[in-house]
């Protein structure tokens, strides 16, 4: 891999064409490559992720898929770069560690699966952990908050190709990037551990989906607002851990799906 590569963008030779001319031209291209995460030596998952941020990435995977309950369950981050993607060398305790072993055992024997590991329907649908926290905003804060995030995309402003999440709090604006929506949101979690910002209203510059309603609550999220629709599945998720669920958060309008905790004043 070129040193380069952890800007997250690389130059590729294109052709622009338009109704006028045809120009040769050199775009920034947003960078994707597969990133190993590894627990106490043992291959766990490979995610295809842009390489910024990377210990953020490790530490909000670990709390959004459950394989840590505390961030002072991990030790040990290394990263590494091997051949043409980067493996993430986690340690965990011992406890965490058996676990995941259990959690791995049921991937034995099985073939094709969508949610791996999962034995039955009532497995694959996780349970989802209820927040305590309490947040609250206004209709112009969130579409100012995008406004914002719109602005502090780095990263899309140059290649016009990654997804967004982030943490608006009382004096503070936290966000990060990746290819992957789920990527950026586990980039965000690690960064709200590391960084102690912990309280907040969530954006996302996708749908809401169920993973992603799932990591907000594992994050004790109270709000997440998204710049596209919910599927059914996450408003239903978002009901059961107490989360106010926007979507279609854009032109000056949203809808509200769910409002539990963190009412939006209207």
């Amino acid at each position: 891999m070129t040193d380069n590569i952890h800007t997250g963008h690389l130059p590729f030779a294109a052709r622009r064409v338009d109704a006028h001319a045809v120009k040769d031209t050199t775009e920034m291209v947003a960078v994707e490559v597969p990133v190993a995460l590894s627990y106490n030596g043992v291959s766990h998952a490979v995610m295809m992720a842009t390489p910024r941020d990377l210990e953020d990435f490790a530490i909000g995977f670990s709390l959004s898929e459950g394989i840590v309950q505390d961030r002072d369950e991990i030790s040990e981050i290394e990263q590494r770069s091997e051949g043409d993607g980067i493996t993430l060398a986690l340690r965990v305790t011992e406890r965490r560690m058996a676990e995941l072993r259990e959690r791995r055992r049921a991937l034995t024997g099985r073939t094709g699966c969508g949610l791996c590991g999962a034995e039955s329907l009532q497995q694959a649908i996780r349970p989802v952990a209820r927040v305590s926290a309490s947040v609250s905003a206004t209709p112009a804060a969130i579409h100012e908050g995008f406004a914002q995030l719109a602005r502090e995309q780095a990263l899309n402003r140059i290649t016009g190709a990654v997804h967004a999440a982030s943490l608006n709090g009382e004096g503070f604006n936290l966000v990060r990037e990746d290819v992957g929506r789920h990527n950026a949101l586990d980039k965000l979690i690690g960064a709200m551990q590391r960084g102690g910002r912990r309280e907040g209203f969530l954006l996302v510059t996708s749908r809401a989906s169920y993973e992603m309603v799932h990591k907000a609550a594992s994050a004790n999220i109270a709000l997440m607002a998204a710049i596209s629709a919910p599927t059914s599945l996450a408003i239903e998720l978002a009901r059961q851990a107490g989360i106010t669920l926007i979507g279609l958060a854009r032109g000056g309008s949203l809808t509200v799906y769910t409002q539990a905790r963190g009412l939006v004043q209207v």
